[in-house]
């Protein structure tokens, strides 16, 4: 967890929400009211977001008291209570909506990442996240990706070169493009992985006569042409499956020999898991 970026999105994140005050809270309930609540989980999965309520308790109000009873990671069944905390009423009901649609988008998120990573469980494939997250959260979803058991492809363009087909298909071809790439990293002293996407077989045999890349990822590759591909790359370069994965057909991806499966549905599509935060 980055604690400055964590800071900084909690306090933006307030402020779209609270404006110039919360004037429901304000106007109903006496200053100086204490309280407690309890945050009460609604569906079965994978909790995610809890280190993250934390840092908006803190920042809204460093006075609150909170008692952790499950931590992020933990499996979570309906009427489970993950924390309560105590405190100033107004600062617990400036935190609540904020807490509560984080955890709910990370904990669904986790949760669909551990049942995919639970069908791969016996093969030496891992999933992958995608940049197929939602603008000004990706870090967040990525980080809920990491606690449901998958792992973090790339944080954006800027750390790791990944060619894709359009990227090919505007360079010139394969070759080209992965040539373009080591001057562009001689001229600009970066140090980044190379990966390249590839859409059949003869592509395949292109980057192999090529070379000079970290990785191959073998897109929308039916199952047959996909364990041919794992064969002719004959572990030279990391592999990657991608395109149409779901959790369904995830485990046969992996059983053609893949070292990764990427998921963009683990991002893009979740429904989150349903919590509330509830006056005791």
């Amino acid at each position: 967890m980055e604690k400055e970026l964590v800071k900084q999105f909690i306090i933006s994140a307030l402020a779209e929400d609270v404006g110039d005050g919360d004037h429901t809270s304000l106007s109903s309930i006496p200053q100086g009211t204490l309280g407690k609540a309890q945050l009460l989980i609604k569906d079965n999965g994978i909790l995610a977001g809890l280190n993250l309520a934390k840092e908006i308790f803190a920042v809204v109000d460093p006075e609150l008291q909170l008692e952790i009873f499950i931590n992020d990671g933990d499996r979570v069944k309906v009427d489970d209570i993950a924390l309560t905390v105590s405190g100033s009423v107004h600062a617990i009901l400036k935190a609540e909506r904020l807490v509560l649609n984080t955890m709910q988008r990370m904990s669904g998120i986790a949760t669909v990442t551990n049942l995919v990573v639970q069908k791969l469980e016996g093969t030496s494939t891992k999933v992958l996240d995608t940049r197929k997250t939602t603008p000004g959260i990706r870090f967040l979803e990525k980080w809920a990706v990491k606690i449901g058991g998958g792992v973090n492809h790339r944080i954006g363009l800027y750390d790791m070169i990944l060619i894709k087909d359009n990227h090919v298909d505007y360079a010139g071809g394969i070759k080209n493009a992965i040539n373009n790439a080591h001057e562009y990293l001689k001229r600009t002293g970066k140090n980044l992985q190379i990966e390249i996407e590839t859409r059949n077989l003869a592509e395949v045999n292109q980057v192999l006569e090529t070379g000079g890349v970290d990785r191959i990822m073998l897109d929308n590759f039916n199952f047959e042409n996909l364990r041919e591909a794992v064969k002719l790359i004959n572990r030279q370069f990391i592999t990657e499956a991608s395109g149409g994965i779901t959790l369904e057909n995830a485990r046969e991806y992996a059983l053609c020999g893949v070292d990764y499966i990427s998921m963009g549905a683990l991002t893009h599509s979740v429904k989150s898991l349903d919590m509330s935060l509830k006056a005791i």
